[in-house]
């Protein structure tokens, strides 16, 4: 069994994927981590060197290779991933995906703290990050919604998190 993990940015994936994978004994994978360790570039670097385009398709080859290859692993999915080509379509296919929903609010204040590490959101200003992310989300939660489960991770601590994905699959 593959679980992907699929979200917004700052919505806890990465975080969330490390203790799912240490408590159920799986591999993990970081699909962003594993670009990067490919290409050996950061994903900013990808970005400014090669493009947005460029990223995208080394990610979806990465993603079906993932997706056709492993087993027992839990797969951390960068915030865009669902959005590109008919990668949603691939990951309900083949493994078990789960949306770590999470609001605006959260998410903004989140990200205030990363934003030097994001590409997408660098150079916006902090006054217009809630309204970016609104905007962002609107447009990607037609691909979200599309995972096979959905947790709202707002007020929740990881280990709550962790026990509604173990329960919803029956781990």
């Amino acid at each position: 069994m593959i679980i992907s993990l699929l979200g917004y940015m700052g919505s806890g994936k990465s975080h969330i994927s490390k203790i799912l994978s240490d408590k159920i004994n799986f591999q993990l994978i970081d699909l962003d981590k594993e670009i990067s360790r490919r290409l050996k570039l950061t994903i900013p670097e990808i970005f400014e060197k090669k493009g947005e385009i460029y990223f995208r398709k080394q990610e979806r080859e990465i993603l079906e290779e993932i997706l056709a290859t492993q087993a027992n692993t839990v797969l951390s999915l960068g915030g865009g991933t669902p959005a590109y080509y008919n990668n949603m379509e691939i990951i309900n296919n083949s493994s078990k995906s789960i949306f770590l929903k999470t609001s605006i609010p959260v998410l903004s204040e989140r990200l205030l703290k990363q934003k030097e590490k994001r590409p997408l959101i660098a150079r916006i200003a902090d006054s217009e990050l809630p309204e970016f992310i609104a905007k962002h989300l609107f447009e990607r939660n037609a691909f979200y919604s599309k995972a096979q489960f959905s947790i709202t991770t707002d007020d929740k601590t990881p280990e709550n998190i962790i026990s509604e994905i173990t329960e919803k699959l029956y781990l």
